[in-house]
């Protein structure tokens, strides 16, 4: 498996460069690369690098970020999703990152999951006009006691079947899932064709595999199993330099040293 790595924390040592980070990427053998917020960033310089030295921009994050489970905000969504979709094409395909926002108390919970697929629906429906796709990542996040709405893999999952569209998948962030004790296997069942992408970090700490308490080796085994072939994004805070952090990973999942 290749790895495609987060460079907003990763290849610091190249400098707050983005572009000088995809450089460095390549260097270690890195294929792909990936990064968050994209109103402030270089996005010509970005492209530039990653023509440049073959590196594939896999995501960046939707922007401003608004909620999917509140009909209130669908506008402000989709309004950003199409303001994201020339910087996809800018950037050769990359997938648009989507988080649910938090949970509306006192609202069923059905109801909320109705108005995430109705917006994604239209959503959808926009990038895939446009060629591109949306990546809508569960993430565990609490704040003021509200959680997330989507924050297991298997509510993404849910959901993505119910829009059921060729231009909607799930980032399946495995530290994230860790959070909710989900059980993996369980959580994809037969429903690894909506996956479009895979991250890991350990716990706790958000740093390299091998460094926290998740059965990477189990992990490993259900991707496989379950028929995962894409990339692994490496989305963490490395504990050592970039190529002894590359290095780290590789054993902890198994993927040589």
């Amino acid at each position: 498996m290749k790895f495609a790595a987060c460079i907003e924390w990763m290849f610091t040592e190249a400098g707050d460069d983005l572009p000088a980070r995809i450089h460095a990427a390549h260097e270690a053998g890195v294929t792909g690369v990936e990064f968050h917020l994209w109103r402030e960033k270089p996005i010509e310089a970005i492209a530039r690098a990653a023509e440049t030295t073959g590196v594939r921009v896999r995501s960046f994050c939707v922007e401003p970020r608004r909620s999917l489970a509140d009909p209130a905000d669908h506008e402000q969504v989709l309004a950003a999703v199409a303001d994201a979709i020339p910087v996809a094409r800018q950037l050769n395909g990359a997938a648009m990152v989507l988080a649910s926002g938090f949970t509306r108390a006192d609202v069923p919970v059905q109801e909320q999951f109705d108005a995430v697929v109705t917006v994604l629906k239209r959503a959808a429906a926009m990038a895939q006009a446009a060629g591109a796709v949306l990546w809508l990542e569960p993430v565990y996040m609490v704040v003021g006691g509200q959680r997330m709405f989507v924050d297991t893999i298997g509510r993404g999952l849910d959901i993505a079947a119910a829009v059921d569209s060729p231009a909607l998948r799930v980032l399946a962030d495995v530290f994230h899932s860790a959070q909710t004790a989900e059980d993996l296997a369980v959580a994809i069942g037969d429903r690894m064709q909506y996956v479009g992408h895979v991250q890991v970090a350990d716990t706790e700490g958000r740093h390299e595999p091998g460094t926290g308490g998740i059965d990477w080796t189990s992990v490993m085994r259900v991707l496989k199993e379950k028929g995962y072939q894409g990339e692994i994004g490496l989305e963490y805070f490395p504990t050592v330099g970039a190529e002894e952090s590359l290095a780290l990973t590789r054993r902890a999942l198994g993927l040589g040293a």
